[in-house]
C-alpha cells in the first residue's frame, strides 16, 4: 500500500522524508503511471538490515572477485552495508562486524567525521580515504552533499592536495606515463583493469591551477575532476581514468625532494615531449576508440598546440581553454540578463581580459566565436577585446613574440598600456581575470570600472582563493554594490552597510565539463565542435532563473548540478545529431532524449552482487 504522494519523475532523485522517528527507517520506491508519465512513489518503510533499501527487483552485478577480495575492491565494497545473504553467498561472513548499517547511516558517519575537522586538507583526507575503500558511498555523498563537499575534493582545497600529494600518497589511482615508457604505451594501457573507459583526464603537471609546475603531484587534479564527472555528470567510476604524463619537472623544490614520486629530471622539451604525448594519445585511442580525452593544466606554451593538433581528429578538449571559455560565456550571458540586456548584446560590450595565457586567450576565443554565432563579423568581434598581460595591452609592436592565438587579439594602438590605463581610456563593461595574481584588481581598478559603467561585470576567475584577483567583498564594496560578480573560487555572501546582501556564485567549469563529456560519450561523437561549446554555455545560462538573477547569481545553485549536467548533455547531443555526430543513437532514443540521458546517468546506489561461476554438469 502506498503511504505518500508522488515524489519524483524517473531519472531524478529525491531525498525521502522519514515518517517514523528512527534513523534506521527509510523508504523504498515503486513505479506508477499517471497521466501517461511514470513516477516513483514511496513504499512503506522497512527496518532491520533492509532499512533504506528497496526489495524491488534490481539486476545483480556479476563479479569475478569473492571473499576478502571484494572487501578490498572499492568498486564492489559496501562495508558494513552488506546484507546477511550477500555475506554468505560471497563467502566473507565473519570478516565484517555483525551489525548491518544502511547507506544513509554510513553517510551520516562520514559526514560527522568531516564536519568535526576544521582543516579542509584533513576533510579531504577523510573523504579520499573513503574513495579508496567504497566508491559507491563516496559518490553518493558527493551527489547528496555536493555544495558542502565540492570545495573539499576540488577547488580550492585541491591545490593544497597537489602540493602535498607525494607526502600523503597512500594508494595507486590512475596511470602514469614517462619517458622510460616510450615504445611500451600500447601494451601498458592494457594494465588498466577496465575495458569500457569513457573519459580520461590527463595532465603533465606543468601548470596546476595558479600554483605552477607541480609535476607528478598534479595527479590530484585528474582525480578531483573525474570525481565530479561521476557525481555531477553521471559517468560510472569504472569508466573514468586519471592520467599523469610525467615528463619531469622544472620545480627545483621537487627535484631535490627525497619524497617526490615523479621523475626527478628537467622537463622534456621540443620533439621529445610531443612524441611522448602522441604515443600516449595513440595508445589510449587504440584500446578505447571512443574515449574522451580532457587535457587539464598544461602550460600555456603547450596547451594550445596540443589542442590544435588533436581536436579535429580525436574526441578531446582542453578544459582550461574551452571549458573555462564556455563556463565564462554562460556567466556573461547570465550577467547580461541580470542587467536587463539581451544575450545578443554580447558584441556590444567592451571586454578587458587580464591574463594572456591559455585560459585568458581561450576565453577570448570562445566569446569571439559566440559573437560570430550571433551574427557579428570576426573583425567586429575582435574589436571588443582588450587583452592585457604583465607587459601591458597586447599590441602589434609585440606581434613577433606572441602565439598565433594571441596575435588575433593585438590592438593597433595603445600597446603596452597598463590594466588601469586601459580601463580609464576604453571604459570597459566587462573585466575578466585569469592571471593567478592575487589582489590584482585593486580598489582603484574596480572603482574606475564602476565610474564608467552602471553595472560592471567583474569576474576574478583565478584559483585557488589566494590567487583570486579580488574577493567578493572587495568587488561589492568598491563598486558600491553595483557590480555583477562571479569568481573562480567560492566566496561567502556579502552584507553591505546598508543591509543589502549579495550572493556571489562560482564560475566553476564543473557546470560545463561533466554534461559536455556525458553528452559527447553517450551519443558517440567523434569531436567536440566549437558550436557544441556554445550550445553548452547557452543551456547553462538558460538554466538560471529570474529569481537567481535578481539575487545577483549568474550561475545555478550548485545543488542543481546533476540537473544542469543533464540539460547540458541533452543540448550537446542535439547539436551532435545536427552535425551528424551521434552514431550511438537510435530513432527511439532521439524521440525522448531527456529520458535517454537520464537512464545513462550513473546513480550511486548499492546493487546486489553475485559471483561469476562456471557451471559444469
Amino acid at each position: 500500500m502506498l503511504s505518500s504522494t508522488v515524489l519524483r519523475g524517473l531519472g531524478q532523485r529525491a531525498t525521502a522524508t522519514a515518517t517514523r522517528n528512527s534513523p534506521l527507517l527509510a523508504h523504498a520506491f515503486s513505479t506508477v503511471q499517471k497521466d501517461g508519465e511514470e513516477y516513483q512513489v514511496e513504499e512503506d518503510a522497512v527496518d532491520g538490515e533492509w532499512a533504506g533499501c528497496t526489495k524491488k527487483f534490481m539486476a545483480p552485478l556479476k563479479i569475478s572477485a569473492r571473499g576478502a577480495d571484494i572487501l578490498t575492491n572499492p568498486l564492489y565494497n559496501k562495508g558494513t552495508a552488506f546484507k546477511g545473504g550477500e555475506r554468505d553467498r560471497l563467502r566473507f561472513r565473519g570478516l565484517l562486524p555483525p551489525r548491518r548499517l544502511n547507506m544513509k547511516l554510513q553517510e551520516q558517519r562520514i559526514l560527522t567525521q568531516i564536519r568535526e575537522e576544521e582543516s579542509f586538507i584533513r576533510k579531504n583526507i577523510i573523504i579520499e580515504d573513503l574513495h579508496d575503500r567504497n566508491e559507491t558511498l563516496y559518490h553518493r555523498l558527493l551527489v547528496d552533499h555536493i555544495e558542502e563537499l565540492a570545495p573539499i575534493i576540488y577547488t580550492p582545497t585541491v591545490g593544497q592536495v597537489c602540493k602535498e600529494f607525494a607526502e600523503r600518497y597512500r594508494r595507486p589511482r590512475g596511470m602514469y606515463f614517462c619517458e622510460e615508457d616510450r615504445g611500451h604505451m600500447a601494451a601498458m594501457v592494457h594494465n588498466w583493469p577496465h575495458d569500457d573507459v569513457r573519459v580520461i583526464v590527463v595532465t603533465d603537471g606543468s601548470r596546476i591551477l595558479g600554483l605552477g609546475d607541480l609535476g607528478a603531484n598534479g595527479m590530484g587534479i585528474p582525480i578531483g575532476k573525474l570525481s565530479l564527472y561521476c557525481a555531477a555528470g553521471g559517468i560510472a567510476p569504472h569508466r573514468v581514468l586519471p592520467v599523469v604524463l610525467d615528463v619531469g619537472t622544472d620545480n627545483e623544490e621537487l627535484l631535490n625532494n627525497p619524497f617526490y614520486i615523479g621523475t626527478q629530471k628537467k622537463r622534456l622539451q621540443g620533439p621529445a615531449y610531443y612524441h611522448l604525448v602522441d604515443e600516449f594519445m595513440q595508445a589510449v585511442r587504440h584500446r578505447w576508440p571512443k574515449v574522451l580525452v580532457q587535457f587539464e593544466d598544461f602550460s600555456s606554451d603547450k596547451a594550445q598546440k596540443l589542442l590544435n593538433k588533436y581536436r579535429h581528429s580525436q574526441l578531446c578538449f582542453n578544459d582550461d581553454i574551452q571549458g573555462t571559455g564556455a563556463t565564462t560565456l554562460a556567466g556573461v550571458f547570465g550577467a547580461l540578463r541580470a542587467k536587463g540586456e539581451s544575450v545578443d548584446a554580447l558584441g556590444d560590450q567592451r571586454i578587458v581580459i587580464a591574463g594572456a595565457g591559455s585560459a585568458g586567450i581561450g576565453v577570448a576565443q570562445v566569446l569571439m566565436e559566440a559573437m560570430k554565432e550571433q551574427g557579428r563579423t570576426e573583425e567586429e568581434a575582435k574589436n571588443t577585446f582588450f587583452v592585457v598581460d604583465q607587459d601591458g595591452l597586447l599590441g602589434k609592436e609585440r606581434a613577433n613574440e606572441l602565439s598565433a592565438e594571441q596575435k588575433l587579439f593585438v590592438r593597433d594602438t595603445d600597446g603596452g598600456l597598463s590594466l588601469l590605463d586601459v580601463i580609464k581610456k576604453h571604459k570597459p563593461t566587462i573585466l575578466l581575470g585569469m592571471t593567478a595574481v592575487g589582489g590584482l584588481f585593486t580598489e582603484e581598478i574596480v572603482s574606475e570600472m564602476s565610474s564608467n559603467c552602471e553595472r560592471p561585470i567583474i569576474f576574478p576567475l583565478s584559483n585557488p582563493t589566494t590567487k583570486a584577483e579580488c574577493t567578493a567583498e572587495q568587488a561589492f564594496e568598491w563598486s558600491g554594490g553595483r557590480c555583477i560578480f562571479a569568481s573562480g573560487s567560492p566566496f561567502d555572501s556579502v552584507k553591505m552597510d546598508d543591509g543589502r546582501v549579495f550572493y556571489p556564485t562560482q564560475c566553476n567549469n564543473m557546470y560545463v565539463f561533466p554534461g559536455l563529456g556525458l553528452g559527447a560519450t553517450v551519443c558517440g561523437a567523434t569531436t567536440i565542435s566549437d558550436r557544441m561549446l556554445y550550445i553548452a554555455a547557452e543551456a547553462l545560462a538558460n538554466y538560471v532563473t529570474e529569481e537567481e538573477l535578481a539575487c545577483g547569481k549568474v550561475f545555478p545553485h550548485i545543488s542543481k548540478i546533476r540537473d544542469v549536467s543533464h540539460r547540458v548533455a541533452v543540448a550537446v547531443i542535439k547539436e551532435a545529431i545536427r552535425e551528424g555526430q551521434a552514431p550511438n543513437l537510435t530513432a527511439k532514443d532521439i524521440e525522448d532524449l531527456d529520458s535517454f540521458v537520464s537512464k545513462k546517468m550513473y546513480d550511486p546506489v548499492y546493487v546486489p552482487l553475485v559471483e561469476k561461476r562456471q557451471v559444469t554438469i
